[in-house]
């Protein structure tokens, strides 16, 4: 049996255990034996976007140390395995990175082109979904593949969770960042404000119950947006909609 090593990104464990547990969950009713590492912690994104890369060296070290044993390391965040993947090099000094570099995989990712699309099985969970296309899921990891309209004609996340029997999925009109942007929204909050807002909007007007992504630090800076403005939407990760998610 694979031995996978679930990467729960810091915010993910601060912030939303659910979709952590989600995964989990996902990945060991697919046959999987997962193991949760101890020692883990941030993979550095924050530093390295700010050009700090001797702090982010320690942690990009410590990752290596910690998961480079283990067929596959995959975590709910496209980001995270985004800078695993695309930006630990020339950071991390460890000799076994390149090895440990083919391995790390977003959930969708993973389920996608390891398990399969035909292998998967989730339980029905019958909602209306907007899906939000996270920047590093499209533009780094090709989740999905834009065509000339900057609207995703292929994408790895709806074909797997098409696999769900009752998920309404919809999306926006327009492929565009939320505003997160990790550091920018504290760099520039107004048209970060103002980019989370229109996507929100986009997603309104499509009559969604439910926001859903590969990346909670995008859903959770549109979801602080929506409880300032006092709007009921809720925000999921994709994996709790595998898990039957019904809000």
């Amino acid at each position: 049996m694979k031995r996978v090593a679930l990467f729960v990104p810091c915010y993910v464990n601060d912030f939303y255990p659910k979709a952590a547990m989600a995964t989990l969950e996902v990945l060991q009713e697919h046959g999987f034996l997962v193991e949760y590492p101890d020692g883990q912690s941030c993979c550095g994104q924050p530093f390295l976007n700010n050009g700090m890369n001797d702090d982010a060296m320690k942690l990009a070290d410590r990752f290596v140390d910690i998961f480079a044993d283990y067929d596959y390391v995959v975590a709910p965040s496209s980001s995270c395995i985004g800078t695993v993947k695309y930006h630990y090099e020339g950071v991390t000094s460890r000799s076994d990175y390149p090895g440990l570099r083919g391995k790390v995989y977003e959930l969708c990712e993973f389920l996608h082109d390891i398990v399969g699309v035909e292998n998967l099985k989730f339980p029905p969970c019958n909602v209306k979904v907007g899906l939000h296309n996270s920047c590093h899921a499209i533009r780094e990891l090709g989740l999905a593949t834009p065509s000339e309209l900057n609207v995703p004609c292929y994408s790895k996340i709806k074909t797997v969770l098409s696999r769900v029997d009752g998920l309404e999925i919809v999306e926006p009109s327009r492929d565009e960042c939320c505003g997160f942007g990790g550091t920018f929204c504290v760099q520039e909050p107004e048209v970060s404000a103002m980019m989370g807002r229109d996507r929100i909007a986009d997603h309104l007007s499509n009559g969604v119950e439910i926001i859903a992504g590969v990346d909670m630090s995008c859903l959770m800076h549109m979801q602080g947006l929506a409880l300032r403005d006092k709007m009921s939407i809720k925000f999921v990760h994709v994996a709790q909609l595998m898990r039957g998610f019904e809000g």
